[in-house]
């Protein structure tokens, strides 16, 4: 049976990185032929789609204990990106195109390629280091980048990225009634006190970060010194 984890863990693992890579490679490709971030959802929204869903598996993964994570953080993880992804970005790609996600009035932020490429690194890096330590041992150099690379990369995808585009979707919100046929509350009002709450809860997985980069490269230091 744990041999039979580790296989199914391996390919999983794999087939997320390779994903993302695809996906930050679609993105990417198409800023560079276009000279324009106006296409980052055209490009790679779909596969993302499909990535990040597929990603609740890391849920059961630590509910169920073939990980050492637990369920509640990777749950909080997935929960606050699928939302963002699927009912906000999709659905406003969906009805108005890509125009309106580049938010081209007010600031002109490109929130989604921001969103998409820190994404993107940040998974790559995640996923094949989790995969190598399937396999057995990840060299020194992977482990250094899987715990430092977040200090950067998380902040610009959640800042700049996920609650800028929310805030400027608001208007968009409001003006659809969206969600309207199928909550019983206004989801204009949901957006915006998931905005007040979207640092705390950040904060919370940003911390468990340091936390858990402390551990993994405290050890590195450890077998160093010996």
């Amino acid at each position: 049976m744990s041999q039979l984890r580790d296989v199914y863990l391996i390919f999983y693992n794999l087939f997320q990185a390779l994903g993302w890579a695809v996906s930050l490679f679609r993105v990417l490709s198409n800023f560079v032929s276009t000279t324009s971030v106006h296409g980052a959802y055209s490009s790679a929204g779909e596969l993302i789609c499909l990535l990040q869903t597929l990603a609740f598996l890391e849920v059961i993964h630590g509910a169920i204990g073939i990980v050492p994570s637990g369920a509640l953080l990777p749950l909080m993880q997935w929960g606050g990106r699928t939302h963002f992804l699927l009912a906000i970005v999709r659905r406003i790609h969906e009805e108005k195109g890509e125009f309106i996600l580049f938010l081209d009035v007010g600031s002109g932020l490109p929130s989604v390629f921001i969103t998409f490429v820190a994404w993107s690194l940040s998974e790559i890096i995640r996923y094949s280091h989790y995969a190598v330590n399937c396999m057995g041992s990840s060299p020194n150099w992977m482990t250094f980048i899987r715990y430092n690379a977040f200090i950067v990369l998380y902040p610009i995808g959640v800042f700049p990225g996920e609650m800028w585009l929310m805030h400027q979707a608001l208007p968009f919100i409001k003006a659809e009634n969206l969600y309207a046929d199928i909550l019983p509350f206004s989801y204009d009002k949901f957006v915006k006190a998931l905005l007040f709450c979207y640092p705390l809860l950040w904060m919370k997985l940003y911390l468990h970060m340091f936390k858990q980069r402390r551990s993994k490269l405290g050890k590195q230091q450890k077998k160093k010194s010996n």
